[in-house]
């Protein structure tokens, strides 16, 4: 790559950054092109698609927040706080930072690499299920598919109230957690998503 399309990537990567984590991944490709001082046709020349765009910036900022919290939620040693504490921290990110919510809820399933971090983050999240579940505190048909209901309507929840009652997300995660408790559980009337669908509701969420 010559100079100055080094000089245009690391000025683009800059501004795609700022952009995706204030606005979400869905961020205006001819903004961050105009942000950076470059044209539309240099972005695309660069990166070609915007899913490229992604992978190249959020991936590893994405994979750095995910495992952290996922790891964390792993040592603590009481399993009901540990996964309270994946819900909550997950939940709190999708409000602080648009790009991640994004990535929670698996907006833009091309992104290879960052579909990538999304099965790690997705497995790391079973073992804390499980986890709970077996000390007896987490309802027993909970399941990893189930985290698109949490994370998908925190999501919706936290773009509309940002500006009106940026606190309120808390009180739905709350509800929601109580929910989940062994003692709160009742009998279910469906089965949960198979991994199939849960792909198919991402790619429908994608399209919103």
């Amino acid at each position: 790559m010559r100079a100055d399309a080094r000089r245009n990537a690391e000025k683009l990567r800059t501004a795609a950054v700022e952009l995706f984590r204030e606005r979400g991944l869905q961020a205006p490709l001819k903004e961050i092109a105009r942000r950076a001082g470059v044209s539309h046709g240099t972005l695309y020349n660069l990166y070609g698609t915007r899913e490229a765009l992604i992978d190249e910036v959020v991936t590893d900022l994405a994979a750095d927040r995910l495992d952290e919290v996922s790891r964390r939620a792993l040592a603590m040693d009481d399993a009901w706080d540990g996964f309270a504490y994946y819900i909550e921290t997950l939940c709190e990110l999708q409000i602080t930072d648009p790009a991640i919510s994004d990535v929670v809820t698996g907006r833009y399933p091309n992104a290879e690499r960052l579909m990538a971090v999304c099965g790690r983050a997705h497995d790391a999240a079973t073992r804390i299920i499980e986890r709970a579940q077996q000390a007896g505190s987490l309802r027993p048909d909970f399941t990893g598919e189930d985290l698109v209901f949490v994370f998908a309507t925190n999501s919706v929840l936290s773009r509309a109230v940002r500006d009106t009652a940026p606190d309120v997300w808390r009180r739905g995660v709350a509800f929601t957690l109580d929910g989940l408790r062994t003692q709160a559980a009742h009998p279910l009337p469906t089965p949960p998503l198979t991994p199939q669908q849960v792909y198919e509701v991402m790619g429908n969420i994608a399209g919103a």
